[in-house]
């Protein structure tokens, strides 16, 4: 049974207006967009170094309020560093 989901909000290149949340299923984060309200969910399968790093502020202050452990901040900054070994995490 996956956890809450974590939601937000970007801006693409292109200017186009996403709504985006993450799922923590088992040892995975599954990624899911859509641009308006009443739109389809669509799954992404290979979310972009953007999306990742609002999971893991968003991550950090639900530690705070004790919603994740200190564990998950380091297995996502894991994953992050596996996916993309160049960003600065």
């Amino acid at each position: 049974m996956p956890k809450a989901e974590i939601s937000w909000k970007r801006v693409t290149e292109d200017g186009v207006k996403l709504q985006v949340y993450a799922q923590h299923i088992g040892r995975d984060w599954k990624f899911f967009q859509r641009e308006k309200r009443y739109d389809v969910w669509q799954p992404v399968p290979e979310p972009p170094l953007e999306d990742w790093m609002e999971l893991l502020d968003a991550i950090q202050r639900l530690i705070n309020r004790r919603r994740y452990q200190p564990d998950d901040e380091i297995l996502l900054r894991a994953k992050i560093r596996e996916r993309f070994p160049e960003a600065d995490v």
